[in-house]
């Protein structure tokens, strides 16, 4: 007895025919993702070597760098300690000079004028006053000139006084620097300058007269005396020729 043959007619052709066509698209797809895969991570794997540049060896040693072996043992990191340094010079001694300063003189740079010493300076011994009758000292030095010579301060000051003296007629000082004074006597009556008038050397300040009562039996002169400190000096020491 013979099977009944199964034929598939018209729709159910079509429906068979499509899930093939299905099968063998994903089987396709499969093979070619599988394929790239592969390769990407055969491509990822490879490293691509050049070949050196042969001139990069040209200036090489044959025998290799040479490189100097430290012994750790010995060697050694300089510190501080290790940098020699410059012995400082010795310093020269200063020597100190305890001499005592002496007060200068003061810079007498004029005389107050030019005429004879008719009466010198004289305090340790007495000298004979034809005036006074009598033996005495005499603190400065008597300048013979005319009535009406003038009369200069000896170096620059300040004018301190200006006075009738009942012995030594009109009278001038001077105080400068240094502690030193200056005196101007038998001027005549009305000198050229008042207290407090600054002076320079050589500055005409009066002129000679006959005012001094205890030197009247002199020649007409100037009388002119200097003091340190208080103390008289002779006004020779200081005047400059």
């Amino acid at each position: 007895m013979k099977k009944p043959k199964m034929v598939l007619g018209g729709a159910g052709f079509y429906i068979v025919l499509l899930l093939c066509l299905a099968v063998v698209g994903v089987s396709g797809y499969m093979i070619l993702f599988r394929g790239n895969a592969a390769a990407e991570a055969k491509s990822d794997a490879t490293v691509s070597v050049s070949a050196p540049d042969a001139d990069l060896f040209d200036d090489l040693d044959p025998n290799g760098p040479s490189q100097e072996i430290l012994d750790p043992q010995t060697s050694k990191v300089p510190d501080e300690t290790d940098v020699p340094t410059e012995a400082p010079a010795e310093m020269p001694s200063v020597k100190v000079d305890d001499t005592p300063v002496m007060a200068t003189a003061p810079n007498l740079i004029v005389w107050p004028l030019r005429g004879a010493v008719v009466a010198a300076f004289s305090v340790d011994k007495l000298c004979y006053d034809e005036t006074m009758g009598d033996w005495r000292t005499h603190a400065g030095v008597d300048l013979a000139a005319e009535v009406g010579t003038q009369v200069m301060a000896a170096c620059a000051g300040t004018v301190s006084a200006v006075e009738n003296d009942p012995l030594m007629g009109t009278t001038v000082v001077i105080k400068h620097g240094g502690g030193y004074q200056t005196t101007y006597a038998n001027l005549q009556s009305v000198p050229t300058v008042k207290a407090g008038d600054a002076v320079t050397a050589g500055q005409i300040i009066g002129a000679v007269g006959n005012t001094a009562i205890a030197e009247a039996a002199e020649a007409p002169h100037l009388h002119f005396a200097v003091e340190k400190n208080g103390d008289v000096v002779d006004p020779q020491t200081f005047l400059k020729d």
